[in-house]
């Protein structure tokens, strides 16, 4: 983990105030997901641009389409100057895939473009090593960038401590009672952060997603064949 993510004063002090038995749950579930699931690896490549890329098209469609609307984009322009400098409809053919493609195609190109614009170049490497809160901030200031598209840049690319939320991950969270059932997105991702046990939020966000698909479904969970049901706050409302 780079040297930049070392727990701030301010998040120091938030720590504070984190209970020990939401702590201690957190860990009690990583553990069983572990054992339900295995421990995952972060095998993700290391490019903070390509991995921003490839979230906004990963957005509104499967991974199986959106991996190959990416490699569609990659095989259709030689480089991201190459994107960048093309037209709009250019890009939207390229990516038409992966669906959205119109208002896809305007946010990378804007996005690109701000990149080029403030840094001098089209390399995000930089966010490997800047304090995590400084790499979290650029990438929110890039128009059409929220939240979870920046925790998988920093998490899969970069591998720093943070901890992308979809919607499996959001609703898992919120029956367990780690996050309160109305928050916003960003508070939703603070909160997590000063939970999870170092070292795990790879692990973490990756089993959480298997357990969304496999049990914690939106309606009807199975929570009888659920291995976080001891502590989870819903299934014990529920069975």
């Amino acid at each position: 983990m780079p040297a930049a993510d070392a727990i701030s004063l301010a998040n120091m002090a938030q720590l504070e105030t984190v209970s020990e038995e939401k702590l201690r749950r957190v860990k009690y579930a990583c553990q069983n997901l572990e054992a339900a699931y295995g421990l995952p690896r972060n095998e993700c490549g290391d490019d903070p641009l390509e991995e921003l890329i490839g979230t906004i098209l990963s957005q509104a469609t499967s991974n199986q389409n959106s991996h190959r609307t990416f490699a569609n984009l990659k095989r259709a322009f030689k480089d991201w100057e190459a994107v960048r400098r093309a037209k709009p409809e250019k890009i939207e053919a390229a990516i038409k895939l992966g669906g959205l493609a119109q208002v896809k195609s305007i946010t990378i190109k804007n996005i690109l473009n701000e990149i080029k614009t403030r840094t001098g170049k089209l390399d995000l490497s930089f966010l490997h090593t800047v304090p995590v809160e400084d790499a979290r901030a650029f990438l929110l200031s890039l128009k059409g960038v929220g939240p979870k598209t920046v925790g998988c840049v920093l998490l899969f690319a970069c591998k720093r401590a943070v901890f992308p939320m979809d919607t499996h991950i959001l609703r898992i969270c919120r029956r367990m009672g780690w996050i309160p059932v109305r928050c916003s997105d960003a508070e939703a991702h603070r909160q997590m952060e000063l939970l999870i046990p170092k070292n795990k939020h790879y692990a973490l966000h990756i089993n959480l997603i298997l357990h969304g698909r496999k049990i914690c479904h939106p309606r009807n969970p199975a929570c009888e064949k659920c291995c976080l049901v001891e502590q989870c706050d819903y299934g014990q409302q529920v069975l």
